[in-house]
């Protein structure tokens, strides 16, 4: 069984995704740690993560270099919206990911194109979104909680450029796949919006 758990960043998709692979016994890959770990690397090797061949030179890396806290920083992420926006750089992860994808037993993949481009046939699909508001609070009061002292203002800037940045990318823009379930997480609690995700999960595989 794979599942495919698209959205933009904050709106809970990581969070679901890691919640429906504990439910349903599943390996779990949270595919937007690969371009962290590309622009870690172009950060490491002080390249320019707007030009391609440099963005492309970072993508060679060691599973191990996804378990760095690092990667979750702010700055990273702002770094792996550029680097990930370069058609070579996804065409380089690409098998990575369809690999995990399609391994025995399935798994659950999280990112921006896991339902339109990694795993199309997914048995399941849902696209989490929330609104920019509650998305930049939440991801203030995690950066805050690791000792951050930007502003929400610009928490919230930074995440509507990424959502722009995104979404109109010509190669494999932020788009819900045309059979994904959308599920809004704005003003539901954790658990309420991973019951959710399991209840739009259970109700694909029954129907299919």
């Amino acid at each position: 069984m794979i599942i495919a758990v698209d959205g933009p960043a904050a709106s809970g998709k990581g969070t679901i995704a890691r919640a429906l692979a504990r439910h349903y016994g599943l390996p779990h890959l949270d595919t937007g740690l690969l371009y962290r770990a590309v622009a870690s690397n172009v950060q490491r090797l002080e390249l320019d993560a707007a030009v391609e061949a440099d963005a492309v030179a970072a993508c060679d890396f060691d599973d191990s270099l996804l378990d760095d806290p690092m990667l979750r920083s702010d700055a990273i992420g702002s770094l792996a919206s550029v680097v990930s926006a370069h058609p070579l750089v996804r065409a380089s992860l690409l098998q990575r990911q369809k690999r995990f994808a399609q391994q025995p037993g399935g798994a659950v993949l999280d990112g921006r194109d896991i339902g339109t481009v990694i795993a199309p046939n997914a048995d399941a699909k849902l696209f989490v979104r929330a609104t920019p508001n509650i998305r930049a609070k939440r991801r203030h009061a995690e950066l805050r909680s690791h000792g951050s002292l930007i502003s929400i203002d610009k928490v919230l800037a930074d995440i509507r450029a990424r959502d722009l940045r995104d979404s109109t990318r010509s190669n494999a823009p932020l788009v819900p796949a045309n059979d994904a379930a959308f599920l809004d997480t704005s003003f539901l609690s954790i658990e309420a919006s991973v019951q959710r995700a399991i209840d739009i999960v259970d109700s694909r595989i029954t129907r299919d």
